[in-house]
C-alpha cells in the first residue's frame, strides 16, 4: 500500500502448543507500517474445540495453579535438555500466553521472535482471585540470532483477559505494554495502561 507499508493476507491453521493438535483455522490481514510501529493484524479464527471446552481447560489451569501450597519459582525453563519439570508447565503455559504479545509487538516485516526460555519466574499472592507473576523471558530474535531479555508482569484471572506489562533490555529502558484483546482465555491478552509494575 503506498505511503502505508506491505499488507499480507493469511490463512493459517494453529495447534495446542503441548498437544500438537489442531485447535483452530484463522483468517487474517497484517499491515507493517512503513513507520516500524507494531504490526495491525486483523484476524478470525474459528477454534476445533467448543469455547466451553476452551473455558474448563483455563480453569483446570488455573485450579491447579491456585491450589499451590506456596508461591510458584522457577529457573531455566526449559532446561538445558528442552525438559519442563510437570510442577511448572502451568507457569510455562502462561508465559507462552503473556510473551506472545512482546513478539507481537516487536515483530517487524523482516524480524521475529520466538520464546526460548523462562530464566526465572515468581509468583505474587494476591488478596484477591487473580494470578500474578513476574518473569523474566529470553526471545530469539529471527534472523539476527539475537536473544533478547524481557521482564513480564503478567496478571490473570479465567474469563477475564491475560494482563501483560514488559520492558525489553534491548529498549530504552521504557516500559512497553502488552497488547491484544480476548474473551478471558489465557492464550488471549488485554493491553494495560500503567507506568511502573
Amino acid at each position: 500500500i503506498p505511503d502505508l507499508g506491505h499488507k499480507y493476507y493469511l490463512q493459517f491453521t494453529t495447534e495446542d502448543y503441548k498437544t500438537g493438535e489442531n485447535s483452530g483455522s484463522c483468517l487474517a490481514t497484517v499491515l507493517y507500517p512503513k513507520n516500524k510501529s507494531p504490526p495491525v493484524v486483523t484476524i478470525k479464527c474459528v477454534p476445533a474445540k467448543d469455547p466451553k471446552e476452551i473455558q474448563e481447560e483455563d480453569k483446570r489451569l488455573y485450579q491447579k495453579i491456585r491450589h499451590q501450597t506456596k508461591p510458584i519459582t522457577g529457573h531455566n525453563i526449559p532446561d538445558s535438555y528442552g525438559n519442563i519439570e510437570p510442577a511448572l508447565e502451568p507457569v510455562w503455559a502462561l508465559a507462552v500466553a503473556g510473551s506472545s504479545s512482546i513478539m507481537w509487538e516487536k515483530s517487524r516485516e523482516n524480524v521475529g521472535y520466538f520464546l526460548a526460555q523462562v530464566k526465572s519466574v515468581k509468583q505474587w499472592i494476591r488478596k484477591d482471585d487473580f494470578l500474578e507473576f513476574d518473569y523474566t523471558v529470553l526471545l530469539h530474535e529471527i534472523p539476527t540470532q539475537e536473544i533478547i531479555s524481557c521482564h513480564m508482569r503478567l496478571t490473570w484471572l479465567p474469563s477475564r483477559s491475560l494482563k501483560v506489562k514488559h520492558f525489553c533490555a534491548s529498549e530504552n529502558k521504557e516500559l512497553n505494554e502488552g497488547s491484544g484483546m480476548g474473551s478471558g482465555s489465557a492464550s488471549e491478552i488485554l493491553q494495560e495502561r500503567g507506568a511502573n509494575f
